[in-house]
Formats: structure tokens, sequence, C-alpha cells
């Protein structure tokens, strides 16, 4: 008899669970057998992982990412084997805003995590979810793992230091880590209306012209949210049978280079929309062109996307379709 899946009844804990890639996360994470853990720290009822339903099949201790005795408790009591934590506050111009609020949740949240980690040993495969944006700004492109963490501003900074702390734990204490640095991500159950996805979607729908908030030659490289989560699971899976990968970061991207303004053209053009965006030039403290190379994910890890970013719209047009027409919400 030939064992049983990898992630068959394996107590899996997630952060960030009612985030974007974290509803999609726990679905194939449920799909495939896993015993799951979400940690939740606002209940947010239009999160796909709630208004799917989801959300009930799990175990879900409340609390702040913060919080290390917390966090201890829970590894312990649920005998948790693998982490994977994707808790972080996200928006680029709330960080602007707040810094000091998204140092907390990107930074100490990440080393209380792994602080935890190191006093459970249980656990065996920790996959932190750094970014892109970890790199700061380069000229030289596409970024490999190689290219320096050199953030400047507040998002990219708590991006930067809390992909290299989990390095530090990697490296100083054995710690079972791998580090994700994944493109812009996008998907349907994105609620943060002021991402250029989801905000596009919404105005079309509505009938009103799509917001540009930059001047719309900003150049990023754009990351369907199951081809992250897919991503996700296979480098837990691949540290548990090669402990060698711990400690090292892979860059996971469709590779493309594409104009903000292209982007929301090309949703225009699958949505059937001659609206044209309004092009407020108002963005400050953002990379002007950056993307990834994802050749390292692709020879050591045998990955490569399942979506294109045309197939990866489509999907995601349909779900804020059949999202606004069931919630009621004015489209």
């Amino acid at each position: 008899m030939s064992p049983p899946p990898f992630w068959l009844d394996r107590p899996t804990l997630v952060t960030g669970a009612t985030g974007l890639v974290g509803s999609w996360l726990i679905r194939r994470l449920a799909a495939a057998g896993a015993d799951v853990v979400c940690l939740v720290r606002d209940w947010v009822p239009q999160s796909e992982l709630v208004r799917s339903k989801d959300i009930e099949r799990l175990k879900v201790p409340r609390g702040d990412i913060r919080d290390q005795a917390l966090l201890e408790r829970v590894l312990g009591e649920y005998e948790i084997q693998t982490v994977i934590h994707l808790a972080a506050q996200t928006i680029v111009g709330i960080a602007n805003r707040n810094p000091v609020s998204t140092f907390e949740a990107n930074i100490a949240g990440t080393w209380s995590l792994l602080e935890a980690c190191r006093r459970s040993p249980r656990v065996g495969q920790i996959v932190i979810a750094s970014s892109d944006k970890a790199y700061g700004d380069h000229s030289q492109l596409p970024y490999t793992e190689e290219t320096p963490l050199v953030g400047r501003h507040p998002y990219d900074v708590s991006k930067s230091c809390a992909d290299l702390i989990a390095q530090a734990y990697a490296t100083t204490y054995g710690s079972p880590v791998v580090i994700t640095r994944c493109g812009n991500f996008y998907g349907g159950g994105d609620l943060n209306w002021n991402r250029i996805v989801p905000g596009t979607i919404r105005s079309v729908l509505r009938g009103q012209r799509p917001v540009i908030r930059s001047d719309g030659t900003f150049i990023r490289d754009y990351f369907y949210v199951e081809d992250g989560a897919i991503a996700y699971m296979l480098l837990a899976e691949k540290l548990a049978a090669d402990p060698a990968l711990k400690g090292r970061a892979f860059n996971f991207s469709n590779e493309i280079q594409i104009t903000v303004r292209q982007l929301v053209d090309q949703i225009s053009g699958l949505m059937k929309s001659t609206l044209e965006p309004d092009v407020r030039n108002e963005a400050s403290h953002e990379i002007v062109h950056q993307y990834l190379s994802a050749a390292a994910a692709q020879r050591d890890l045998g990955w490569k996307p399942q979506f294109s970013l045309e197939d990866g719209l489509a999907r995601t047009i349909a779900w804020y379709r059949e999202f606004f027409e069931s919630t009621g919400a004015p489209a």
C-alpha cells in the first residue's frame, strides 16, 4: 500500500487565513485532507473564507499574530507540524500613512511566530510569505533571489526585515524555514478596493471609470492567487523531503512585465468596457519597475504557474460578478 499523501491529516497552522491568499490556500489544504487550524484576528464576514463557509470546517483560535504566548499554546495544543505564515498588513498606502502598525504586524508578527515555532519541537516546516517588495528598488532586472533586500519605504522595509529575520532563525537556530517572494497577488476574494484589480472590476461593473492612482506607467509582476496557494503547499512538501532547502527563499512569478495602464485595459477588454481610466498620478513612495525571475523555483522545485494572466483575470472577473450578485451589494 502506498503511503498517504503528505497533507492527509497533517496539523497545519495558517495565519492570515481571511486574507486573499489565505482563503484560497485553505480551500486547497482542506481538499488535500489537511487538519487546518487558522489564526484569525478580525472577523470579516465578506471574506471568501467566511462567505464560502470553508471556515466552518476549521479550528479557529482567535488572537493577534504578535501574541507569542498564544502562538505557543496553539502550536502545542493542536500539535502543529506545518506552519504557513501569511498574516500581514499588505497595503502600501496604509503602510505609508500608518507605518508603526505595519511594522508591528509584519515584523513583530514574524518574529513572534518564529520564536513560538522554535519553542515547539513538533513543527517541521515553516513557510514565510515575504514579497517582491522586500527587494526594494533596483535597476538590474529581473530580480533573482541573490538581489539584495534593501527596502526604503515602510511597506518594503517591513518585508525586508521580516525576510531577514526568517533567514536569521534558519541560520542561527536551524529553524525549518523557507521563504516565498511573490509578485502582486490578484484574484477573487480581494476586498481591498484600492488595489488595481478589484477596484477596476468593481468600477466597470458599476459603470464608472476605473481609477489609476499612479500615472499608469508603473510596471509590476502580477501573480494569480491560486498559483500562489499551489506554490506555498509545494514548498512545504519539498522542504519536508529535503531539509537542505532550509533558509532558502524562492521567487514565484509568471515572469511577465505589464504596466498598470495595460492591466486596466486588459481587464476592461475582458469585461467589454470602453470606459476610459481616471489617471490621477497621486501615488508616492512606490517602486516604478519591478519583476521577478522564477528560474530557481522552476529548477529546484519543479514549479511552474498553472494560470496565464488572461486565465487568472477571467476567473477573477467571474468571481466578482458572482460576489456582487450573491451579496446584493451595489455593483
